[in-house]
């Protein structure tokens, strides 16, 4: 340093940090040998505190305001040099100034897969990551735990130990709670409000405070999504047995709607018959298996008169009752010419030759030619 630094920190009496950026957590007073006038003018300002350290070891601490610095304003300090009396000459100290605001916007996140056991899906591999609020709660702890003797010190030379920190209780923390994968997503406010009880004891080790910590998102595995995503759309479906017949009788209806479609429709058409058919068999399992105690078995009339199958492009599909019959007939799908069959009858015939469609074909035009 030169003469005339030199004397200009001897007349320099102000003491006082303007942070002007966003990341600095703690900033050393620079002045020259470290020599304090005595009666200097200490400026703190909001979200600001200054801390005095005398030989290594933590002095006085200044809250926000304007300090005239003397034995009174200094007695930790005036205690360690042993001034009985007061000064009145320059006296070495170095002055840290730190920022107490809150940092926002901190990142975490699972560097790994954390795997859990779930009841239901067995062991799941999981992701996550949020945001968490930090600053500094006790000035003299965070620069004798964390800072030392450096000079300039910010939030990413200590957010790479927190995140760490908070992954690893996260991580125990989800393994514990015993929460089905499924409803995680149902749970992040108890999770995040969890992890934080974890984490703040820990932070205060460092002299840190945590204001917010939020859990933004667990992820799964991509394959156990697909298979979540088919378990919702079959339970969505319901009824198998039904949702088969609905697509067979869709089918029926396009036929009618295409009576000029190519051989290659009439096919996909007829393998959707069987397939309505082999499942609706498969479903209604064994033959002369119990029907259970909440649905009654179909009436008689209905199992050995009323239930038609239908015959369409070589192919079958069925069985239905007369009104689902009558309902086709109206729509089109079965003409006069569609063959029916139903149990008891030793051939097909033509829908023109049973009498309980008489009514219903005679309402309904024949087919254009």
């Amino acid at each position: 340093m030169g003469l005339w630094e030199k004397a200009k920190a001897e007349l320099l009496d102000i003491i006082e940090w303007t942070d002007d950026s966003a990341d600095t957590l703690v900033w050393r007073f620079p002045r020259y040998d470290n020599e304090i006038k005595y009666g200097a003018q200490l400026i703190v300002r909001q979200a600001q505190a200054a801390v005095f350290v005398d030989r290594g070891e933590i002095a006085d601490v200044f809250a926000p305001g304007q300090h005239r610095l003397t034995t009174r304003n200094l007695p930790l300090l005036t205690t360690l040099m042993g001034w009985k009396y007061g000064f009145h000459s320059p006296f070495k100290a170095e002055v840290y100034f730190v920022n107490t605001r809150n940092f926002t916007n901190l990142k975490w996140g699972t560097k790994n897969p954390v795997i859990v056991r779930d009841s239901e899906l067995g062991p799941v591999r999981l992701r996550s990551y949020g945001t968490y609020v930090a600053r500094v709660g006790d000035p003299a702890r965070f620069i004798r735990e964390i800072v030392g003797t450096g000079g300039h010190f910010t939030i990413d030379d200590v957010s790479e130990q927190l995140r760490n920190l908070i992954v690893t209780r996260f991580s125990d923390m989800l393994a514990e709670s015993g929460i089905a994968v499924p409803d995680l997503a149902a749970n992040y406010d108890e999770l995040s409000g969890r992890l934080t009880g974890k984490i703040v004891p820990e932070f205060r080790e460092y002299g840190l405070e945590v204001t917010k910590l939020l859990v933004e998102n667990i992820a799964l595995p991509v394959e156990v999504e697909a298979a979540l995503d088919k378990r919702g759309s079959m339970e969505a479906i319901g009824n198998l047995d039904n949702y088969m017949k609905f697509q067979a009788a869709n089918a029926l209806e396009a036929a009618a709607a295409n009576p000029g479609g190519d051989a290659s429709a009439g096919v996909g058409m007829g393998i959707g018959f069987a397939m309505a058919n082999q499942m609706g068999k498969a479903l209604a399992g064994p033959q002369g298996a119990a029907p259970g105690a909440s649905q009654p078995p179909p009436l008689p009339a209905e199992e050995t008169g009323n239930r038609y199958y239908v015959g369409k492009n070589g192919k079958q599909a069925g069985p239905f009752d007369r009104n689902a019959i009558i309902g086709y007939i109206r729509k089109g799908a079965i003409t006069r010419e569609t063959l029916l069959w139903r149990e008891g009858m030793a051939a097909w015939q033509k829908a023109a030759l049973f009498a309980e469609f008489e009514a219903a074909l005679k309402a309904t035009p024949p087919p254009m030619p």
